[in-house]
């Protein structure tokens, strides 16, 4: 196995974890970010579950003028079509399977792990979901986008189960804008991904019925397996 990124992590519940959610922050935030969510999503009844929320290696990003800082990949242009460095992209890919990997060593299938991203993080999850082989529990991508969507809906394994997809956005959005994360639903439907798409009156950030919903979806998964 991979080397492994330094984690935050979290453990809900009684004994030992049944489930793994692993959280790639966003842009030049760390793990630490979205880890004080965990109350918040969590209800009573649930599996135990790990939280596990890694650092993303510090590099220069371009778009903010070379400083280094925590990003999953380098960010050359505004413009969607040409902002995920595709070196980048895959070296974190391979970062987030290493994880994945470590989860079934610590005892957890792969039908028990969902892997979450926001903005930069969600960008990988979905580059990462939409390629894979084996279904994980699950895709969570808020405020984000699927890289380079065409060459990724070519590289789709087409006859295979797909997981269920929770994605969300702000519809004030001026990071990623909002067309981008409805055309990136599509191109997941495509694929044949059972996409639940939320729109909330906010911008890059979330929000506590954002919360609440995705709380609903991972109840659902849990009552599903």
């Amino acid at each position: 196995m991979d080397t492994v990124l330094e984690c935050v992590e979290t453990v809900v519940g009684q004994g030992e974890p049944q489930w793994s959610v692993v959280w790639l922050h966003g842009l030049g935030a760390d793990g630490h970010d979205f880890a004080p969510i965990v109350p918040e999503l969590r209800r009573a009844g649930w599996p135990t579950v790990r939280f596990v929320f890694p650092h993303a290696p510090v590099r220069p990003v371009t778009i903010n003028g070379g400083m280094r800082m925590r990003a999953w990949y380098d960010i050359a242009h505004v413009d969607l079509a040409n902002r995920a460095d595709e070196v980048g992209v895959q070296e974190s890919i391979a970062q987030a399977e290493a994880l994945i990997a470590r989860e079934v060593a610590r005892g957890v299938p792969e039908s028990r792990i969902v892997l979450a991203g926001f903005s930069q993080g969600g960008a990988v999850t979905l580059a990462l979901g939409v390629r894979r082989e084996r279904p994980l529990a699950g895709l969570v991508a808020l405020s984000t986008y699927l890289p380079a969507p065409e060459r990724a809906k070519a590289e789709c394994p087409r006859d295979t189960v797909k997981p269920p997809v929770f994605m969300a956005h702000g519809l004030g959005d001026p990071v990623v804008p909002y067309l981008a994360g409805e055309l990136s639903a599509e191109v997941l439907r495509e694929c044949g991904f059972a996409v639940e798409w939320h729109a909330y009156p906010m911008m890059h950030a979330v929000m506590p019925q954002e919360l609440s919903d995705l709380s609903d979806w991972f109840e659902a998964r849990f009552r599903a397996a």
